[in-house]
């Protein structure tokens, strides 16, 4: 139908205005909800800051009490700051965590205070502990890091050998006896959160998350996830000593090579194709033992099953996790994963709360993640149920962790981090995970009397690469700052008898002029890494490493190869010119651990937790 010009005008302009009237109002509604997002002074005066006899801080009533009493007291953006978790990075000064209600902070790898000593670690959770009691109702924070092998973030701790090693020594006890001193370490420095043990069942060595699980065997990483979660949260005070956490719901293990999402990994964030008879019979028996074995907080992987992402399935989350395992505590997000499920971060955070997220891993936007929050609860988009079920499982957990009621850690306490004993600890499990792979020609063990020994490879005398990833970088480090131990190069030096020569090459560049050694000692294996950075479609020795193999063979009588590694490696066309091979994982700070076994003080008793082909 043809239109007059003036019906034309009419038209024109009332398109005009109510497109300029959807752009205030939508202008209007997105001012109104960042000005509702940014600092808000505490008004003291406030007759919920006030009541100091409140239900929720009496430590004598139960915890679902307490919990209702502080539920019905938050308002919506004090709920929304318990939501989320960000890296302690992201906040400029101290008196954020006060005016957005923060409910929890993590240090990502390598992220801590400008001194990784222990005194500066208590500081710092106690400056952001500090600042909790500048919000209305008080409610403390949780502190998360990634403890996955002792408190290898701060500066003396000990560090202990990754779970794939203690896999090696399938002893139930010994780990959960190191998950309780890896959590008396994170207490002395206010940490009550650790993102371990990982439930991960690894089924393909190029994957760069295998050295931090419990190995290939379902019923092995059931056994030993279990131990190692009453070790960390079990207690005699009335409160957990340190929250778990089992990761990485679900299936992580199976991700299938070449279908990562992220084009610089290749197995990390990829897809799972497994029947559900499967995902549920390998990889979801580890985390119905957590559960019964009462692991407060779930981490869920960033991989996608059958090209859902895990994140985003309620069926997995809530269908299974909640409802058919019966897990009460919380589902944290793993690092950025929410973000993964769509571009839109709106709906991004709408689908995997709905799904069954309680707790979002930001980690950095979290002024953002209020915003949406605020949009999707005021929209109707997450319903006000959702929101309390989370703040409910949340909030309960942060009381059984004592939160509330336990003492401030002090500098006297620190004491424990580096202990003699948890050192002597740690050499017990260095020692028990080493796996005898070959030994001809009576190689081993090393007589400590012999005239000569000849040491050489990249990894002899490196910390760092004992330690692994996930050692005061998130990476790992390459060198002997950063962790304080003893390298596998001063534990033999202190194994032999004072007629003993140690000599040491690194490279192997040994006199060819002298007698052969009695021993060739070549300590190699591969260079740090962590997750997806990690994956590598040939897991095996570099050529420098070869090369420096094959020069201690040529000088030394027996020649004893010692593989520092966070999984099997190919040595299929080395390995029948070696006389001695141990698989000594990545042992940690006590290599003493290492020559126990090397020089026949103990046994050798690890056996594999993965396939390692060797013909």
């Amino acid at each position: 139908m043809a239109f007059s010009h003036s019906k034309r005008n009419t038209k024109l302009i009332l398109v005009s205005f109510l497109l300029l009237t959807t752009v205030v109002l939508t202008g209007f509604l997105v001012t109104k909800l960042k000005n509702e997002s940014r600092p808000q002074a505490v008004d003291l005066s406030d007759p919920r800051c006030t009541e100091s006899n409140s239900a929720y801080l009496n430590s004598s009533l139960p915890i679902p009490e307490r919990v209702d009493d502080l539920l019905g007291k938050m308002t919506d953006n004090e709920k929304f700051g318990q939501m989320m978790i960000i890296e302690k990075s992201s906040i400029h000064e101290v008196e954020e965590i006060s005016r957005y209600n923060l409910g929890a902070l993590l240090s990502g790898g390598g992220s801590g205070p400008k001194k990784d000593t222990p005194e500066a670690w208590l500081q710092m959770t106690n400056e952001f502990q500090a600042a909790t009691k500048n919000t209305c109702l008080k409610i403390p924070l949780l502190y998360g890091i990634d403890a996955v092998h002792g408190h290898a973030n701060v500066l003396g701790a000990t560090v202990f050998p990754h779970q794939l090693g203690l896999a090696s020594t399938r002893s139930p006890d010994l780990v959960r006896r190191i998950a309780e001193a890896t959590a008396q370490e994170l207490e002395a420095t206010g940490i009550y959160w650790t993102f371990s043990p990982n439930l991960d069942v690894a089924g393909d060595i190029r994957w760069g998350k295998a050295f931090e699980t419990f190995g290939s065997d379902t019923a092995t990483v059931a056994e030993l996830g279990s131990a190692f979660i009453q070790g960390t949260q079990n207690s005699s005070k009335g409160y957990f000593n340190v929250v778990a956490t089992a990761k990485h719901y679900i299936g992580g293990g199976a991700m299938e090579y070449g279908t990562s999402r992220n084009k610089d990994f290749k197995i990390e964030e990829g897809n799972i194709t497994l029947d559900e008879k499967t995902l549920r019979q390998t990889h979801l028996v580890p985390f119905q033992k957590a559960v019964e074995s009462g692991v407060q907080v779930v981490m869920v992987s960033t991989a996608t099953w059958n090209g859902a992402m895990n994140t985003s399935n309620k069926y997995l989350l809530t269908d299974v996790l909640k409802d058919e395992l019966g897990f009460s505590g919380f589902i944290v997000s793993d690092w950025y994963a929410v973000y993964l499920v769509t571009p839109n971060r709106y709906d991004a955070v709408v689908q995997s709360i709905n799904a069954g997220i309680d707790m979002v891993m930001t980690p950095f936007e979290y002024k953002d993640f209020i915003i949406n929050m605020q949009k999707a609860v005021a929209s109707g988009d997450i319903s006000k149920e959702r929101v309390d079920d989370a703040i409910r499982r949340i909030l309960t957990v942060k009381f059984k962790a004592g939160l509330f009621d336990r003492p401030n850690p002090t500098e006297e306490g620190l004491a424990v981090v580096g202990s003699a004993e948890h050192r002597a600890l740690a050499r017990e499990a260095v020692r028990t995970s080493q796996v005898l792979l070959k030994n001809t020609n009576t190689a081993l063990p090393i007589s400590k009397n012999v005239s000569r020994i000849i040491v050489a490879g990249s990894a002899a005398d490196n910390l760092g690469r004992q330690a692994g990833g996930w050692t005061t970088e998130w990476q790992g480090i390459d060198g002997n700052y950063g962790v304080v131990g003893t390298t596998i190069l001063q534990a033999i030096q202190e194994s032999v008898s004072e007629n003993t020569n140690v000599e040491y090459n690194k490279e192997g560049n040994f006199p060819k002029n002298k007698t052969l050694a009695d021993v060739g000692i070549a300590v190699v294996g591969e260079k740090p890494y962590a997750e997806g950075w990690g994956d590598n479609p040939n897991p095996s020795l570099s050529a420098e490493d070869l090369a420096t193999i094959q020069k201690v063979k040529e000088r030394s009588k027996k020649i004893v190869v010692v593989m520092v590694t966070g999984r099997p490696l190919n040595i299929k066309d080395n390995i029948d010119s070696w006389d001695g091979v141990v698989a000594s994982w990545l042992s940690g700070s006590e290599a003493r651990g290492v020559t126990d076994t090397l020089f026949g003080d103990y046994p050798f008793v690890g056996s594999l937790p993965m396939p390692w082909p060797l013909q």
